[in-house]
């Protein structure tokens, strides 16, 4: 399970014998894997706080309350256990001035992992493009995505251009287009991740030539908080493949 962990500074305690943070996230960051990422926030003279009051919009200089305690940074862990997550903050040096505030992610509403969401991204790309379904295929991707083909020299940015290409490509194919995954390979992270595939696609065109082209794909993905999309995406040819007939 996912825990977020606020770090919580004091203003009134002596931090000047504070150990260094720097080992706790190698410990946890690095050797033991169960901090997924976190950072450290500005202090709270810097923060803006919000209201909305009929429509109004209401902004106050400063935090939420007025407090000697204040949220410094987080970092998210995942965790076999509360008891786990509650050990884990309580080797952070800021739990010696100040506090961990050590909170679950909400269980009804479950995370998809970063892994799995780009192996069910990358499966339906291959059955749009086996259905020819344009819209089925640019819903894979973020409004923002920028997209680079091998003969892209500037690339498309949003999803209406990454229409227009898939459209036009589907244009010079007739029949069902078959995406073969050959090779995926996935870097998860936390919010944002990656994947190298190679691809090889099947078709015949439109003058009833056939379609055999191996390309390789690398891909940005990233979750905007309702589920993961393709952010970046970047298609080239290997070096010295071309696209060839079927061979018997």
């Amino acid at each position: 399970m996912k825990y977020m962990l606020l770090v919580c500074g004091d203003d009134t305690a002596d931090a000047s014998g504070m150990a260094p943070v720097e080992p706790w996230v190698e410990e946890h960051g690095v050797r033991d894997g169960s901090r997924l990422y976190g950072h450290r926030l500005r202090l709270p003279d810097t923060a803006v706080t919000v209201r909305v009051r009929d429509g109004e919009v209401l902004r106050t200089d400063g935090p939420f309350a007025e407090t000697k305690e204040y949220v410094a940074g987080f970092d998210v862990v995942d965790c076999d256990s509360l008891e786990e997550a509650v050990r884990i903050a309580a080797g952070h040096p800021v739990a010696t001035v100040g506090a961990l505030e050590v909170r679950p992610f909400w269980d009804d509403d479950p995370m998809e992992d970063a892994e799995t969401a780009v192996r069910r991204i990358d499966a339906e790309l291959t059955e749009a493009a086996r259905e020819r379904d344009a819209d089925r295929m640019t819903a894979c991707y973020a409004p923002d995505a920028e997209v680079f083909g091998p003969a892209d020299t500037a690339g498309r940015s949003g999803t209406a251009e990454v229409r227009k290409a898939v459209e036009a490509w589907f244009a010079t194919l007739s029949g069902p287009v078959h995406r073969e995954v050959l090779d995926l390979r996935v870097r998860p992270g936390e919010g944002s991740c990656f994947s190298h595939a190679l691809v090889r696609i099947h078709g015949t065109r439109v003058t009833g030539e056939p379609v055999d082209q191996l390309v390789r794909v690398t891909t940005g993905y990233r979750d905007p908080g309702f589920g993961w999309v393709i952010a970046h995406e970047h298609v080239s040819v290997p070096l010295g493949t071309t696209d060839r007939k079927e061979r018997s």
